[in-house]
């Protein structure tokens, strides 16, 4: 179910940073009609690290609300507290969400064995299948292939969201895992070829702009056509770079702004796309047929 193409959605916002939920809602109904696989929500291009735990948990039940069962969800519950870690991951239980992505501890950077039982400590307190996520670009510790195989083998961990961009990195980790284990990327530049070389799906930032043919990217990808998978992905390749040109979201929820469907507002830390940047990014987003 948790396959192909999963948007790491944004998370819109009022002025004055409140959750924007009509918005929100608009957001939803827009994936599922331009054939979006899956929605992950709260994830970290959702901001939840600026979210604190009550409202990170209104955020998936409202979402869950809003979704209706029409797309799988995923609910973000990662954090660098494992006690935290679980608090949210019990919210996404209640929520029904379909799967809760955990990134690893960023800041403390932990240990192997530290990551291992971070990880089983919160499998083994919330019946929820969980995906790990591993992206030491954002948070100075990587989970290394040896370290997933030990957590594979741990009943509700069904897979995970590996965003290093190393395309060798799959093939470690494929040759130690079974084959039912989801191996999910969280690099849209190399997204593709992880999907023909077995991955089975990308959890994206650029599908939030790009939703149906990134869709259509996947399809072709896990159908094993790799003529059309690629065609696809060259088409948009540009927004996987340009998307990055500042730290994310930034450059993708203004994106999304321009395209009607949230404001370009933000919490602190994260800041509104740089206005040197905006007519490169308006022109991926022409140069793509997304305006």
């Amino acid at each position: 179910m948790l396959k192909g193409s999963l948007v790491a959605l944004v998370t819109p916002m009022l002025e004055g940073g409140d959750i924007d939920y009509s918005k929100l809602e608009k957001l939803i109904d827009f994936h599922v009609q331009q054939g979006t696989h899956g929605l992950v929500i709260a994830g970290t291009t959702g901001e939840s690290a600026t979210m604190d735990i009550s409202e990170h948990c209104e955020l998936l039940n409202l979402a869950r609300e809003m979704i209706n069962k029409r797309l799988p969800m995923v609910a973000g519950t990662g954090a660098n507290s494992t006690a935290e870690a679980i608090a949210l991951t019990r919210c996404a239980k209640k929520a029904l969400a379909d799967a809760a992505l955990l990134v690893t501890p960023y800041y403390n950077k932990p240990t192997q064995q530290g990551l291992f039982l971070h990880h089983k400590a919160i499998a083994e307190a919330v019946d929820i299948d969980q995906l790990l996520y591993n992206v030491p670009g954002r948070t100075a510790c990587d989970m290394l292939p040896e370290t997933v195989q030990r957590l594979s083998l741990i009943t509700n961990i069904i897979g995970i969201k590996e965003a290093t961009g190393d395309l060798q990195r799959l093939k470690q980790i494929k040759d130690l895992v079974t084959d039912d284990f989801l191996l999910l990327t969280g690099d849209d530049a190399t997204g593709c070829q992880f999907m023909l070389q077995g991955g089975h799906g990308t959890i994206s930032v650029t599908a939030n702009v790009a939703p149906a043919q990134m869709a259509s990217m996947c399809d072709a990808a896990l159908d094993g056509n790799e003529q059309e998978a690629v065609k696809i992905d060259q088409q948009i390749a540009q927004l996987h770079k340009i998307l990055f040109i500042e730290s994310n979201p930034i450059p993708v929820k203004w994106a999304v702004s321009k395209m009607g469907l949230c404001e370009n507002i933000f919490r602190l830390p994260m800041t509104p796309l740089d206005e040197k940047y905006h007519e490169q990014v308006l022109s991926a987003l022409k140069s793509t047929g997304i305006l």
